[in-house]
């Protein structure tokens, strides 16, 4: 019996082709989040599944997570998320180091998810948290976020990011609404699919869940909240403590003189399922008509390191995962054309009393950080020409025993010169 050729479901081979792809993003993260000063960190692919079950959600641990025994009887798991684990990190040594502290990975994730658009089993995450910040680390992550998007080309035509801030959800629900734990839970669920459901259907559940018309009005109200100035006429007008608001007030404000006014937006129904944020949360959605979901999310979380009797320290943090990012950028045609390797120069030689000349010219220019392919055998320049129109040439080279010829591909045009005079000209 013949083994199956293809990848796992919801799995995916790389080819060189994907491999460009896949580098030219993880480069533009990397980059963008070292001009903000992250640094770079990595985990382990596998962690306890305790780590999880202290505060990640229910549909994490309970549907989607790749757990198993191992040989010394314990019970690990793929790593879902990278959250919980930068926590743990960060409470190994947060007592020793200066803050804030600023770190950034692109961890390799699973999931046992139905694959779909956007959504794969296995996939790649960019994180980027800051601890001991407060406030000013909010700002810092949004404007990460959104210098990083801005980086591939996008701008508020293409993408918003939308906020709110969990403290208010909290306040609404036991101010006004004032429902048992459970009831309380699935109302919170019932606003995270809130823009994935019919109007109708929506009001439907939340009298079913409240039982009261009139506090089914005052939550219908709130989650149609659509600024800032009306989140400010809603709490005057229904709650008590809106002085538990002024952070939100503070944030945005902080937002629009960074000049991101036309990027984020309030949005009562970004609530975010996983359990430890306990602040300012937030999603990033494409706006293209054929692409509207969310590409990327996170959030403020006050309570990680508690889960390893360490005090509290607070946190914010971004995910952003390769997979909807290069949904994104396809749909507002913002990949580059990375179809066919890049290279500085094929070298060809055109007898075989030329070979180790041209293999030394090669690696001449190797060692000036050239890009550099030796084109094996005897060639012949037309042959030449159409192996090199698969692949993104800058310059062609010809060696023979009576001299040296440099193509530009571009510019169709071609010279003579000598060994010397091309390693000179690359410097």
């Amino acid at each position: 019996m013949a083994l199956n050729k293809s990848p796992y479901r919801g799995t995916r081979d790389f080819f060189p082709k994907e491999m460009r792809l896949r580098n030219f993003i993880f480069k533009k993260m990397a980059e963008v989040s070292e001009l903000f000063a992250y640094e770079p960190y990595d985990g382990p692919l596998l962690e306890e599944v305790d780590l999880y079950l202290a505060k990640s959600g229910e549909e994490l641990i309970n549907e989607q997570i790749y757990s198993f025994i191992d040989r010394g009887e314990r019970k690990v798991a793929i790593r879902p998320e990278m959250t919980p684990t930068v926590a743990r990190m960060v409470a190994q040594i947060h007592r020793e180091v200066a803050k804030p502290l600023r770190w950034y990975a692109i961890p390799n994730l699973m999931r046992y998810e139905k694959p779909q658009k956007g959504r794969l089993r296995e996939f790649w995450q960019f994180n980027a948290d800051i601890f001991g910040a407060g406030q000013h680390g909010e700002v810092e992550i949004i404007q990460l976020a959104v210098t990083l998007l801005r980086s591939f080309g996008a701008t508020h035509e293409h993408f918003e990011v939308l906020v709110n801030d969990r403290r208010f959800v909290d306040l609404v629900f036991g101010e006004l609404i004032g429902l048992d734990p459970v009831s309380t839970k699935k109302l919170y669920k019932l606003v995270d699919a809130k823009n994935k459901m019919v109007p109708e259907k929506f009001s439907t559940e939340v009298r079913a869940l409240t039982n009261d018309e009139n506090k089914a009005k005052v939550f219908e109200a709130f989650v149609s909240l659509k600024s800032i100035d009306e989140v400010k006429a809603f709490a005057t007008a229904h709650l008590k403590e809106t002085e538990k608001l002024q952070a939100l007030y503070s944030l945005f404000e902080k937002l629009y003189q960074q000049g991101l006014s036309e990027y984020v937006k309030f949005d009562p129904s970004i609530v975010r399922g996983l359990d430890y944020y306990t602040g300012v949360v937030f999603e990033i959605f494409d706006k293209h008509p054929e692409n509207r979901r969310a590409i990327a999310g996170g959030g403020a979380f006050a309570n990680l390191l508690q889960i390893f009797n360490e005090p509290a320290l607070e946190g914010v943090g971004i995910g952003l995962g390769e997979v909807p990012l290069t949904d994104f950028l396809n749909a507002h045609n913002l990949m580059p054309d990375l179809s066919r390797p890049a290279l500085d120069y094929l070298i060809a030689y055109l007898d075989t009393a030329s070979e180790i000349q041209a293999m030394e010219l090669a690696q001449k220019l190797r060692e000036q950080n050239k890009k550099v392919e030796l084109y094996f055998g005897e060639a012949k320049p037309k042959k030449v020409f159409n192996y090199s129109d698969k692949k993104d040439i800058t310059f062609i080279i010809f060696v023979s025993e009576t001299e040296i010829k440099q193509r530009d591909v571009k510019a169709r045009t071609e010279i003579t010169r000598t060994f010397e005079e091309i390693l000179e000209g690359t410097k």
